[in-house]
């Protein structure tokens, strides 16, 4: 096996045309890297070099040899690059920007766990429901929810969880009304809404039939905290998330209404500029999200009490 010593000094001798120049740019003795180019074609058995007092001139096979050994450096080089990029533990500023059901539901847990596994990280999240333009005011990621697909923006896109849109209702609210057995009985039942002038809710089953169903409209909130808690205090039914209400699914203090029907899917997606992506910090924060928000939504994918999962 080659020594990946004498590659470099040999590779430097021929690039810099020469052993004292080579000697002269990496500050070893002229003596030496000559000693070890001869000692490099003694275990090749072959004459790499032509070198006089006068001359350095590449053999027809040191020319073959000098590509390969140059070749070797650089792929030495980046496989040490590619570690060091790994084990450099990430730092300075990120700034993130997300609404505020967002930030509630998905980074409020997530975020001091990023704290803790990368110590020099200093993470900014501004929380807000207005339109954020992320490279404008400077943001590294955007966390968006979005029931349809984002537009193209020339940003990068990374896609957390995707999760169906439930309905739900308080025990109590349901055993003191008629049965709700099929998307039609909602026409008689109180509907929580999250959009004003809302006519109803889209529904699919599960063999794809595809229905709209307009409530009896008690409530409207744009806030799905608020629709969330009206749903506890028995005020109707609700439309929201699926992860958003399984703690109160979990607790009984839900129930899931017509389990085989869906009001479409709601994603979750990471946005970031191209020239942030690639920065220690930004790429770790990314990474780490991605992994940790997947092991939460799939710990959350197990059934609960008191909901019917439909069949994979």
């Amino acid at each position: 096996m080659l020594n990946l010593n004498d590659l470099v000094l040999f590779v430097a001798a021929v690039e810099h045309g020469g052993f004292a120049a080579a000697a002269r740019r990496l500050g070893v003795p002229k003596a030496t890297i000559s000693k070890r180019v001869a000692e490099l074609e003694a275990s090749l058995n072959a004459r790499l070099i032509h070198r006089t007092s006068r001359s350095f001139t590449l053999t027809e096979v040191g020319r073959d040899f000098h590509e390969h050994a140059r070749a070797v450096l650089i792929e030495a080089e980046a496989a040490e690059q590619v570690v060091r990029r790994r084990v450099a533990e990430p730092g300075g500023t990120v700034r993130l920007t997300a609404s505020v059901p967002t930030a509630q539901l998905y980074l409020a847990e997530q975020l001091p766990k990023l704290a803790r596994t990368y110590p020099k990280l200093r993470v900014h999240l501004d929380v807000t429901d207005r339109f954020v333009d992320v490279v404008q005011e400077g943001y590294d990621i955007a966390v968006r929810s979005h029931f349809a697909p984002l537009p193209a923006s020339g940003l990068v896109q990374r896609q957390l969880v995707s999760e169906p849109i439930i309905l739900v209702a308080a025990p109590g609210y349901l055993a003191a009304r008629e049965p709700l057995e099929r998307p039609e009985h909602l026409g008689r039942h109180d509907g929580l809404v999250n959009a004003p002038g809302s006519t109803g809710w889209r529904l699919r089953g599960s063999a794809d039939e595809r229905v709209e169903i307009s409530p009896i409209t008690v409530m409207v909130a744009n806030e799905s905290t608020v629709l969330l808690g009206a749903a506890k205090a028995g005020l109707g039914v609700a439309c929201l998330p699926e992860s958003f209400c399984r703690a109160s699914l979990r607790s009984g203090e839900l129930v899931r209404v017509l389990p085989e029907w869906e009001a479409g899917t709601v994603t979750t997606t990471l946005l970031m500029p191209h020239r942030r992506g690639q920065l220690p910090g930004v790429r770790a924060t990314v990474d780490f999200l991605i992994e940790s928000l997947s092991v939460m939504h799939e710990k959350d994918g197990r059934p609960v009490e008191g909901e019917t999962r439909r069949p994979a």
